[in-house]
């Protein structure tokens, strides 16, 4: 009897030590896992804080200075805000932008949406015509579409003899000041395949048994859109109007291409980053295009807001309706 209490007495020690040095082998396993995890991530911090956060603060500290580049930069306070706001061209600058963003995003979700429509409906070579509507989007924006983009809608060009044999003597949309910007509005309508794709997902989410029973009580096609279809793909329209609305206000590449490098004529396609970048790099005026950049993430910031604000009144959530 004694040796068995002796044995029990001794053996309850080992039994706390395992105990106790359990958390400790977890803890140090667990500090590995972090430890790794943040090496697996350095390559990415490091490139966020050199490569984004880095230059957005410089920015931010540039805007406020007298930046040529090659000068050290000398502190002004807000006379770049205040300049920019007296500059003519900056105003001609936005005043394009908003008159871009306006009409060309529009369109293109609008017929992004009527091709996702055509395509949600089974036929014959479904998978082929879905990736022709969207190859524009992989290849719209590089310099190469830009040139042909510029020479397609030059004078004497394909879109000059097609409209002079339909009675439309316009000549060259890329000429003319009164028509250049629609020409980027093309270009940005063309690339319609990535909103188009977003629609197509959301309308395979559409359930068929609310169009059935639409069906059932007489609802005819315009109908069972305005009731059904846009209420359901609702989040994946917000999704794809907030987006694309950022792209175009970031739109350079097409702009500075078609125009020639010179953002007109007179102007007319001065979009907004286009004279940011001749203020910049042009001008040798870093300060100031410093300046334009904040401005212009506000702009943005600004309209994003708005657009959550609104979406309370026409977005329509499946956890709103439970």
């Amino acid at each position: 009897m004694g040796t068995v209490v002796t044995l029990v007495k001794d053996s309850v020690p080992a039994t706390r030590k395992a105990r106790s040095a359990a958390p400790v082998t977890k803890g140090r396993r667990g500090r590995r896992e972090n430890l790794a995890g943040y090496l697996f991530m350095s390559p990415w911090i490091a490139g966020f804080l050199l490569l984004t956060a880095g230059p957005m603060v410089a920015s931010l500290y540039f805007a406020f200075t007298d930046y040529n580049l090659f000068n050290s930069p000398k502190w002004v306070g807000f006379d770049n805000f205040t300049a920019m706001f007296d500059d003519p061209r900056w105003r001609k600058s936005v005043e394009v932008t908003a008159k871009y963003v306006v009409i060309g995003t529009p369109l293109k979700l609008l017929l992004a949406l009527g091709v996702a429509l055509l395509l949600a409906q089974s036929r014959r070579g479904q998978a082929f015509y879905r990736a022709a509507f969207y190859a524009p989007s992989l290849i719209g924006a590089s310099v190469s579409i830009g040139f042909v983009w510029r020479s397609l809608f030059s004078d004497g060009a394909v879109v000059d003899r097609t409209q002079s044999f339909l009675g439309f003597h316009v000549g060259g949309w890329v000429g003319n000041a009164d028509w250049v910007l629609y020409c980027l509005v093309a270009l940005t309508v063309w690339q319609f395949g990535a909103p188009m794709v977003i629609f197509l997902a959301g309308l395979k989410q559409v359930p068929r048994e609310l169009y059935e029973a639409a069906e059932m009580d007489g609802a005819g096609p315009f109908r069972r859109f305005w009731s059904i279809t846009l209420p359901m793909i609702s989040p994946v329209l917000f999704f794809n109007v907030l987006l694309e609305t950022i792209h175009s206000f970031q739109i350079f590449g097409s702009a500075y291409v078609v125009s020639n490098t010179y953002c007109g004529p007179a102007d007319a396609t001065l979009v907004y980053t286009c004279y940011l970048y001749q203020k910049g790099f042009k001008d040798a005026q870093m300060g100031f295009a410093a300046a334009m950049a904040w401005m212009l993430l506000l702009a943005v910031a600004l309209v994003t807001a708005v657009l959550f604000w609104s979406q309370k009144k026409w977005v329509h959530y499946e956890e709103d309706a439970r």
